[in-house]
């Protein structure tokens, strides 16, 4: 170790070394400075990949909306179509039932005509068996019989007449009979229309079921993607609008960082060319060792002994350069310079009295002018990028 007046004989050799006092203060804000634009960038890169995203999935929902729109002419469309349908199938459904009032009316006529048929078929059966069992004897019979010439010639003209009437008779019921297959042969092509105009009204049922359906489909996908496709876009919006949120925080740390640099630039090169005190020009008030050691409990408590005096070198390094406060309160206390002054853990040490008797013993020492830091104003734990000129425990010193 050294001792402060050595140290402040040294003050004259490092002015002359100015760039490297203040690059070795300044360098941990640096890194945090590197660090911060690094994970900006990554924000930055972050809220562009999503805007790009965002307007990808506004031209996806430009794209469905454009789809539905079709669509649902399609669907007026559709609609138009299943009128003209059911106008067919209402027309087909009188058609059918108009045949079916025809094959009614055939199978009652062929009733009829079968009954006719069967009467006339009976009255043929009688007058052939007569004709059979009395044939040509019984005309003779009658013509022999014949009072006188005019008798006979009407008995003649009956005869005339009976045989007209059996011709008659088989005429009719041969007519009968064609009318009979004529009214089937009819009934039988009823009977095919019907059974064509049921397939062809079932066709058009099926036409109005698939049209149906196949529409109602496409909406409905149309319409889910469609609301996918929104729900995608207001997360992306959320995500951007909280990439933007974290941008302007990130962008306000920067700007913390970048005057933090500045400053300590501004303080380092400060200290190195302004004058430096003396131990022994120091005064140090009642609780001054009290409040040192506290906070070398709170910085260094599980450090080495060295560690220790290291901490509270930096401390009273502070208190004898000129740009920093000249009282050991004055420098603990300075605005956001040691971390346990603002989370509150130096003040619980204090209510407390946490400190070891090897943190009174440091600050006895440091306070007697004693420094194995040299002038260093700095330490914080190790971190890449920094060179420290002292490294002791776990903490680097610069």
């Amino acid at each position: 170790m050294i001792s402060r007046q050595k140290a402040a004989a040294l003050i004259f050799t490092l002015l002359l070394c100015v760039a490297p006092l203040y690059a070795y203060a300044t360098e941990e804000t640096r890194q945090q400075i590197q660090q911060a634009e690094q994970e900006r960038n990554k924000t930055q890169s972050e809220l562009n990949e999503t805007m790009e995203n965002l307007e990808g999935l506004n031209d996806q929902k430009d794209s469905l909306q454009s789809t539905l729109s079709n669509l649902n002419t399609e669907l007026s469309q559709v609609s138009t179509n299943l009128s003209e349908l059911e106008t067919k199938i209402a027309d087909k459904e009188s058609e059918i039932e108009s045949t079916n009032l025809k094959i009614e009316q055939a199978n009652k006529d062929l009733e009829d005509a079968i009954a006719v048929k069967d009467a006339q078929y009976e009255n043929m059966k009688n007058i052939v068996q007569f004709m059979y069992e009395n044939g040509d004897s019984m005309y003779m019979e009658m013509l022999f019989a014949s009072e006188s010439v005019s008798d006979m010639l009407n008995k003649g003209d009956y005869i005339e007449q009976l045989s007209a009437y059996q011709q008659r008779t088989l005429q009719s019921y041969i007519d009968t009979q064609e009318k009979i297959e004529e009214i089937a042969a009819q009934l039988e092509e009823d009977k095919t229309l019907l059974e064509s105009d049921k397939g062809e009204m079932d066709l058009y049922k099926d036409q109005v079921v698939a049209e149906q359906s196949r529409v109602s489909g496409l909406v409905s996908q149309a319409s889910n993607s469609l609301a996918v496709t929104s729900d995608q876009i207001s997360d992306a919006e959320a995500a951007a609008e909280a990439y933007e949120q974290q941008l302007k925080e990130q962008d306000k740390n920067l700007e913390a960082l970048r005057a933090k640099l500045a400053e300590e630039i501004r303080m380092t090169q400060l200290a190195a060319q302004s004058s430096w005190r003396d131990i022994s020009e120091v005064s140090f008030a009642e609780d001054d060792r009290y409040l040192l050691a506290n906070l070398i409990y709170c910085e260094a408590g599980a450090e080495p002994y060295e560690g220790k005096v290291a901490v509270g070198s930096v401390v009273m390094n502070r208190v004898l350069s000129s740009v920093y406060p000249n009282t050991i309160v004055g420098v603990i206390y300075q605005n956001k310079q040691f971390s346990p002054v603002a989370s509150g853990r130096l003040a619980l040490a204090l209510t407390e009295g946490r400190a070891t008797p090897s943190c009174y013993q440091a600050a006895d020492e440091v306070m007697s002018g004693t420094t194995n830091v040299g002038t260093c104003l700095y330490f914080r734990t190790p971190v890449s990028g920094v060179t420290p000129k002292y490294t002791i425990g776990g903490h680097i010193f610069y």
